[in-house]
């Protein structure tokens, strides 16, 4: 694919230029179809995504085969029941069976797409359109988006700052652009007019945008031939530039024009832009001459190592890095005149290495790239959500280093170290060279000479993309090393920027990827969540694509992530609870040979649960976005403890419940002549000890049925509005008017059922009535529950545990800092962390994460980072092997 993708055909191609057969179809060879392709197989990667290795969804299924097991005490604890009970066999089966259905929820995962739909909805408001929703969840756990540079972070245009030619190996002063008449027939000003891959489509040009720049700058014409004119001859008739025509005056042509028809240069062969080779070439013959010649375009640091060493100036170096640390795009021209013999014939196959060698340096193009507006405010915002980010372009290092400052990315105080790798070379090893770029951090000086003393967080690695290559293969052991604190990658191949996203995961960066070009695409679709700013192919790759052409689009992603993952385990806690609750109710009625009736479990679920799990999904994001991160896993100290603190508040008020009914003056078996209301229990009291009645073979009316279900209604809404979270992720419950309604509305009907009871209400229910002050009572023991839900939520859980143990657990760079210069109350804080954390065993816990192993690893390494100046060499050569330069 790669040797002979300039010869093949894709999909969506548009031939623009063809050769002259006489008439003759031209034949192609099918060598692809269908999921084959490349446009099948990006089809196929949307019909059949990768699988989100989440950890949600694996934490998800753990904990329904916890329920699974409850379900499973359940499922024994009935059967041992019936039977003592001597309960026909059909009536063990289905009320055994009924455990399960109820422990384990069918409607959870509906429950919990309702909040990734409604992120959805939001992210499409504000212009941001998703494929793959699951992702959704995956953004809100988001640590490191890696940024392209152009078209993302930069402008996509980029405008001519100027020329710096080079003659008799050495450099002129710079120009503001080819503008001069002396420079219209110069070899520098011929470069620029021919080495394209510009043509002509209905009358425009068109190709690639720098192209265009620097054609334009040239002021020169580009002509094709018309179909007449290449119908006339076997061989393709070339492209011809030229400068354009002036004006005649008087009689007869001008000076002017006379030294333009002179000019004229037609486009023999083009050897088309390579990203592998950063070049690109033409063999072109000027109007007149027999020779013809070569001209080269390309990366500075590639031209001028195919170009004659006596034509390359001797300040090229300093030159090249004084515009690329301005942040300029510089690309090298080169010329050479090829043999007289070569006919036309001997060009098209003539070699592209031997056309492109002992070429003549004939100097730079200084193109200047500007940072979008909104880089460097989305930059910082993220800095400050302590959430890292890197660029990664195929663009120059120190240009990539110098946008870098500019936008933020590597503040004006740090360091960058470039990390130089060389191949093995004859009998030398492979090795690194750690080159600082700015001295500016302090200084110290010892016995061996003047040293750089490089603080903690006030450093970053810059490297290539032949360094990344040399240590991937060479040193595998500081590619994870180098990855922890690298921020700059330049001159990445596609390849290699796919590569680099699955290094970052394999050290448990959760990755974000932003670009707008095909070259990203990989690394689109193998990050985390790729984030499009194109409508083209990367837009096909990315699971999210982008209608505004910046990069303001991350945060916002971000934040809706976050937002639907807090939705995510709130809707599975309360589904959770659910379940619970309804479990502990039955299991407390079996014992007396009840049930809840049809239309109770109606009303729980159809009407409590359903409206309640799909009105809370709806919070949208919190408009700020945070340091702290939201817990990525259900098996968390945290939610846990939130989980069993809630189901042993709802365990011990129902039992209290339960207990407490069986307890009143008035209470009895309940039958159809009870009136207990009215306190009139002398007609029924010899029902007292009749057992079960034949009225109601379920037993589903008595008085323990109605005490539990108001209770357990109660519940429902109160763990919802317990776990219904709003800041830092979300936009406070209050403002989910839908939620607040639903839940008020709810809590109101429930009350005034309770209080003021309606008899076909009750009938509908099942509800049996029960005395006033047993109602007052019931309302008081709901007060009570909801208070302590609520206590045990914000008091326990969000305040002490989570600000004393688990938060301290959490901390990304090793241990705690001192607090001997703490207050009071800070210091009492700590002796408490000390203690519940020994309680929960999170002291001295490892890191979770191989990012923070690794950060606390070299925190400890007095040789890290490599000092100024250093060379290191490969493990197999030499055993880690550093010298001073």
């Amino acid at each position: 694919m790669e040797e002979h993708k300039r010869h093949t055909l894709f999909c969506g191609t548009h031939v623009i230029q063809t050769r002259f057969y006489t008439g003759e179809l031209v034949k192609a060879v099918v060598i692809r179809t269908g999921f084959s392709t490349e446009k099948g197989q990006l089809v196929r990667s949307i019909l059949y995504p990768k699988p989100t290795d989440f950890r949600l969804y694996r934490d998800a299924y753990l904990f329904l085969l916890c329920l699974v097991g409850v379900a499973g005490i359940g499922f024994i604890y009935t059967i041992i029941l019936s039977i003592m009970n001597k309960v026909s066999a059909k009536t063990i089966i289905i009320e055994s069976l009924d455990i399960i259905t109820i422990t384990v929820p069918p409607a959870l995962p509906a429950a919990m797409t309702a909040g990734i739909v409604y992120a959805q909805q939001r992210l499409k408001r504000v212009g941001i359109f998703c494929i793959s929703p699951q992702r959704i969840n995956m953004c809100g756990q988001l640590n490191l988006v890696c940024f392209d540079k152009t078209g993302t972070l930069t402008e996509d245009g980029l405008d001519l700052w100027g020329i710096h030619r080079a003659e008799h190996g050495s450099f002129v002063a710079p120009e503001p652009g080819p503008v001069e008449e002396r420079l219209v027939k110069s070899t520098f000003m011929a470069c620029m007019a021919t080495c394209h891959s510009l043509t002509k489509i209905e009358g425009e040009l068109s190709g690639d945008p720098l192209d265009l720049k620097m054609f334009a700058a040239t002021c020169w014409v580009l002509e094709e031939p018309t179909e007449e004119e290449t119908a006339l001859h076997n061989p393709l008739m070339p492209t011809v530039v030229r400068p354009p025509r002036r004006a005649v005056t008087g009689d007869g042509q001008s000076q002017s024009q006379v030294q333009n028809t002179s000019c004229e240069m037609g486009i023999v062969r083009q050897l088309p832009f390579s990203s592998v080779l950063q070049r690109m070439s033409v063999v072109v013959r000027r109007l007149g001459d027999k020779h013809m010649e070569a001209f080269l375009k390309g990366a500075p640091e590639v031209v001028a190592g195919l170009c004659k060493p006596n034509s390359v100036p001797q300040s090229f170096t300093e030159t090249l890095e004084s515009y690329t640390r301005q942040g300029f795009r510089v690309i090298a021209l080169a010329h050479r005149q090829l043999e007289s013999k070569l006919s036309w014939h001997k060009v098209q196959t003539l070699s592209r290495d031997l056309i492109e060698t002992d070429m003549e340096f004939l100097g730079l193009i200084v193109m200047q790239n500007k940072i979008k507006q909104e880089t460097a405010g989305v930059l910082t915002e993220l800095r400050r959500a302590n959430i890292r980010t890197l660029m990664v372009t195929g663009d120059n290092i120190l240009t990539a280093i110098s946008v870098a400052r500019d936008c933020g990315m590597i503040r004006s105080h740090e360091n960058v170290i470039v990390a130089d790798a060389a191949p093995p070379r004859d009998s030398c090893p492979p090795c690194i060279t750690w080159r600082y770029v700015e001295n500016l951090a302090q200084t110290a000086r010892d016995d061996q000479g003047a040293q750089i003393l490089v603080e903690d967080e006030m450093y970053h690695f810059a490297l290539n993309g032949r360094a990344f290559a040399v240590i991937t293969e060479h040193f595998p052991q500081l590619i994870q090393k180098l990855a922890l604190r690298a921020t700059v990658f330049a001159r990445m191949a596609p390849d290699q920027k796919t590569q680099l996203v699955e290094i970052l995961q394999g050290i448990d960066y959760i990755v974000g990827m932003c670009g707008d070009g095909a070259n990203d695409c990989g690394a689109l679709k193998r990050a985390h969540s790729g984030i499009s700013l194109s409508e083209l192919e990367a837009s096909v790759a990315s699971p999210f694509t982008s209608s505004t052409s910046n990069i303001s689009c991350v945060p916002n992603l971000i934040r809706e992530g976050r937002a639907a993952l807090i939705t995510s385990f709130c809707v599975f806690k309360f589904m959770a609870l659910y379940s619970i609750i309804q479990y502990i109710s039955v299991i407390l009625l079996y014992w007396i040979l009840s049930n809840l009736g049809d239309f109770q479990f109606l009303f729980i679920d159809l009407v409590i649960i359903l409206i309640i799990a799909f009105t809370m999904s709806l919070n949208p994001a919190w408009k700020d976005l945070v340091r702290q991160r939201p817990p990525s896993s259900l098996i968390s100290g945290p939610l846990l403890c939130s989980v069993l603190t809630q189901i042993l508040t709802c365990l011990a008020f129902q039992v209290l419940t339960f207990y407490l009914v069986q307890q009143q003056s008035w209470y009895e078996t309940w039958t159809p002549q009870s009136d207990v209301c009215n306190v009139s229990r002398a007609s029924s009291f010899s029902d007292r000890h009749n057992g079960t009645t034949s009225h109601d073979h379920k037993n589903i009316r008595n008085y323990e049925n109605t005490s539990l279900f108001y209770v357990s209604s109660f519940q429902y809404l109160a763990v919802a509005i317990v776990f219904a979270k709003g800041k830092p992720f979300r936009q406070p419950s209050y403002k989910n008017w839908p939620f607040m309604l639903s839940c008020v509305s709810l809590y109101s009907f429930l009350l005034f059922i309770i209080l003021f009871p309606i008899s076909a209400i009750d009938n509908f229910l099942e509800i049996v009535c029960v005395p006033h002050d047993w109602r007052v009572t019931l309302v008081i023991i709901i007060a009570v529950n909801a208070i302590v839900s609520f206590m045990l939520e914000i008091l326990i859980v969000d305040i002490i545990l989570w600000r004393l143990v688990f938060r301290g657990s959490q901390g990304a760079n090793g241990p705690r800092e001192s607090s001997s210069g703490d207050t009071p109350q800070v210091a009492n804080d700590s002796w408490g962390a000390l203690f519940l954390s020994r309680l929960f065993c999170q002291r001295n816990k490892p890191p979770k994460v191989l990012y923070r192993h690794l950060a606390l690893e070299l925190q400890e390494d007095a040789d890290w980072p490599p000092k100024p100046s250093t060379v290191t060499y490969a493990a197999e050569a030499q055993p880690h092997i550093s010298a001073t330069l």
